[in-house]
């Protein structure tokens, strides 16, 4: 089997009735980004930021995947599929992928404020102040804000620099390194960009631009990839 592996980005959750912070005007659903995703926020008022969470949990509850999220996991069937999500929700998961590395973090999971090791899983929507791990220390959610390292983003080179497909899907690619990871794909694999206000990218060897939204996107690259990579 091939390997495919698909970048997704916000866009891709966007028809799921997910928001996205770049349709936003610079506010993530009312709230400052900079109060509730960064580890300032958090230290100055981390009941705005479980809050902030909890309402994103809330909403990710009720969300059913799209057609984007279902063609990527019915490609399972014909390619070795990897998937690189920036998107914190599970709408992966619910579609029945198997391989996802989210690079930044899952909403369903809090990690220990004293050892980042320490990760545990969120039942239903709430994270509270008091909510502490085995060590006694608070429960943050588990996702990687701004000003943070990307833990996953070497696992993440790694599987890209060995992609016989690449495909970006619902991403602005301008939030980095996230948006590097098409620098490390070989000239030679062809690349699939899909989103409906289409970025501004560079001109790449074997690069297509699909500018759709994801689902019918992801149709079109569907019938492309099974007639001419298999």
């Amino acid at each position: 089997m091939k390997k495919l592996v698909v970048l997704t980005g916000s866009g891709i959750s966007a028809e799921s009735g997910i928001k996205t912070f770049r349709d936003s005007g610079g506010l993530w659903e009312g709230y400052d980004v900079m109060q509730v995703a960064t580890p300032e926020g958090w230290y100055r008022n981390p009941e705005l930021v479980l809050e902030f969470y909890n309402e994103r949990r809330k909403q990710a509850l009720n969300a059913k995947p799209n057609d984007a999220h279902l063609i990527l996991a019915g490609l399972e069937e014909y390619f070795n599929v990897i998937i690189i999500t920036q998107n914190v929700d599970n709408l992966h998961e619910k579609a029945g992928s198997s391989r996802i590395i989210h690079l930044h973090g899952e909403l369903f999971k809090s990690r220990s404020t004293k050892d980042e090791r320490l990760v545990y899983d969120v039942n239903g929507w709430e994270l509270k102040i008091g909510d502490r791990c085995e060590k006694g220390s608070q429960l943050r959610p588990n996702i990687v804000w701004f000003g943070e390292m990307v833990p996953m983003m070497e696992i993440a080179i790694k599987e890209t620099l060995s992609a016989d497909i690449f495909l970006v899907v619902g991403t602005s690619l301008v939030v980095y390194p996230a948006a590097g990871l098409i620098d490390y794909v070989p000239d030679q694999v062809p690349k699939f960009i899909i989103d409906p206000k289409m970025p501004d990218v560079i001109h790449r060897t074997n690069q297509y631009l699909v500018e759709e939204k994801a689902s019918t996107g992801m149709l079109k690259v569907k019938n492309i990839l099974r007639e001419s990579y298999l």
